[in-house]
C-alpha cells in the first residue's frame, strides 16, 4: 500500500472515525483505525462494535492495499507534523512507514483480516433524506433520553418513519420531547419505528452535513447512514418503546407565555439556592405574572417575579429547574407557552411563533410541593 495526502485531509478523516473507536476495549484491534488506499481515495473507518463509522479523503493512491494502525498514536503523529505531504507506505509485513519533511514513523499494526466486518445493511428499498431534516430532529430532541441504565427502552431515541413524516421523541419518565419533520414524496414508502442510541445520533450530527444528501436503510437489528463520502453503522435497541401518547396532555386549560431568555435567567438564579437533590423551585401564576420562589431548609431561600401573559385560575407548581433549564436550552423561539392542568399533572412547552414546518412539543412532569 502506498499513499499522499495532505495532512489536512487526514486530519479530517482521522477525526471523523475516531469518536466510534474506544479508549478501552479487550479485542486490539477496535483500538485501530482501518485504512483502506483505492481508486476512491483514501477510506477511514473505526468501530466499537455497536457503532461503526467509515469515511473516503481525497488522496493520491501509488499503491492499493489496506492496514490497521494504532488510532490514538497515528492521529498523535499526523496532529503533530507539518503541514505538508504526508506518505504512507506498508509491505506484505503489518508495518507503516509514515514520512513527511524531515520527519520519519514505522508503526505496527494488525492485519486488515482482524478487523470486524460492517454490518451487512442494504441500501436499495431504503429511505432518503436530507441530512439537515434528520439533525434537526436530533437536535431538538435526543437531550431527553435517558441516562439511567434500569430502564434501557429509554435510553433510545424513537424515530418513526412514515411516508408523509418523520417523527423522534425521548422521555426519561419526568420530561419529553417530540418533533415532527414533513418530509418530501421521495423519502421511500415503507413506514418503522426504530430505537436508536444517542451516541449514534450524535455521530450523525457530527458528519454529515445540512445540505447531504442521506440514504437510510435497515437490517433485522442495524440501522445504516449514507452519504457521497461517509457511512454510519448502529445497532438498534430492541423492544417496544412506551405508549408515549397517553402522557401527553389533551386538557391542559391554563396557558402561560413568556420571554424564553428571561424565564432561563430567573430559573438559572432560583437554582443557585435550590437543593441539589431535586432542583425544586415553586411557580405561583396569575395574570400577569409568575412568581418563582425557593426554599432549601439548610441553604436559604430566593424568590424572583416575572412578567408573564397568564389565562385561567391562578396556581402553584414545583417543577424539577434543571429538566425545565435543558429543555429552554433548546426551544428554537424567543417567546415560549407552558400549558398546565393543576399541580399534579403534566405541563407542555412550545415555541410561539415558529414559522418552521416541523411542530415541536415538550413536556415536563411537576414535583410535588413541600409547604
Amino acid at each position: 500500500m502506498k499513499f499522499t495526502i495532505t495532512r489536512e485531509q487526514f486530519q479530517e478523516g482521522l477525526q471523523a472515525v475516531s469518536a466510534s473507536i474506544p479508549t478501552k476495549t479487550t479485542l486490539p484491534v477496535l483500538s485501530n483505525v482501518l485504512l483502506e488506499a483505492t481508486s476512491d481515495g483514501l477510506r477511514l473507518s473505526g468501530t466499537d462494535l455497536d457503532i461503526a463509522v467509515s469515511t473516503t479523503v481525497p488522496a493520491s493512491v501509488d499503491q492499493e492495499g489496506a492496514i490497521t494502525l494504532p488510532a490514538k498514536k497515528l492521529s498523535d503523529i499526523v496532529r503533530e507534523l507539518p503541514s505538508a505531504a504526508i506518505r504512507l507506505t506498508s509491505s506484505g509485513e503489518q508495518r507503516a512507514t509514515i514520512e513527511c519533511g524531515k520527519s520519519k514513523f514505522k508503526l505496527l499494526g494488525l492485519p486488515r483480516e482482524e478487523f470486524p466486518a460492517f454490518p451487512a445493511v442494504k441500501f436499495d428499498g431504503g429511505w432518503h433524506s436530507k441530512a439537515g431534516d434528520v439533525q434537526k430532529l436530533v437536535s431538538h430532541v435526543a437531550f431527553a433520553a435517558s441516562t439511567e441504565e434500569s430502564r434501557p427502552i429509554l435510553n433510545g431515541v424513537l424515530w418513526e418513519l412514515r411516508p408523509e413524516k418523520m417523527r423522534m421523541v425521548a422521555t426519561n419518565g419526568h420530561r419529553l420531547a417530540r418533533m415532527d419533520v414533513p418530509v418530501s414524496a421521495g423519502m421511500g414508502k415503507g413506514q418503522a419505528d426504530l430505537i436508536i442510541p444517542p451516541k449514534a445520533l450524535d455521530q450523525i450530527r457530527r458528519l454529515f452535513k445540512d445540505q447531504d444528501e442521506l440514504d437510510i436503510a435497515k437490517s433485522e437489528n442495524h440501522l445504516g447512514f449514507r452519504s457521497a463520502t461517509t457511512q454510519v453503522f448502529t445497532r438498534l435497541i430492541e423492544g417496544p418503546y412506551p405508549n408515549y401518547e397517553q402522557v401527553i396532555p389533551r386538557e391542559n386549560d391554563k396557558t402561560m407565555t413568556a420571554d424564553r431568555a428571561a424565564l432561563t435567567s430567573a430559573l438559572r438564579r432560583m437554582s443557585i439556592v435550590a437543593s441539589d437533590q431535586t432542583h425544586r423551585i415553586r411557580m405561583a401564576l396569575t395574570a400577569t405574572q409568575c412568581k418563582l420562589s425557593v426554599q432549601t431548609p439548610d441553604l436559604g431561600e430566593a424568590q424572583e417575579e416575572l412578567a408573564v401573559s397568564f389565562e385561567g385560575d391562578g396556581m402553584e407548581i414545583g417543577f424539577n429547574a434543571a429538566y425545565l433549564l435543558e429543555i429552554l436550552k433548546f426551544m428554537p423561539t424567543d417567546e415560549v407557552r407552558m400549558t398546565f392542568k393543576g399541580p399534579e399533572r403534566a405541563a407542555t412547552m412550545e415555541p410561539v411563533g415558529w414559522n418552521d414546518p416541523a411542530a415541536y412539543l415538550t413536556l415536563v412532569m411537576p414535583l410535588r410541593l413541600v409547604d
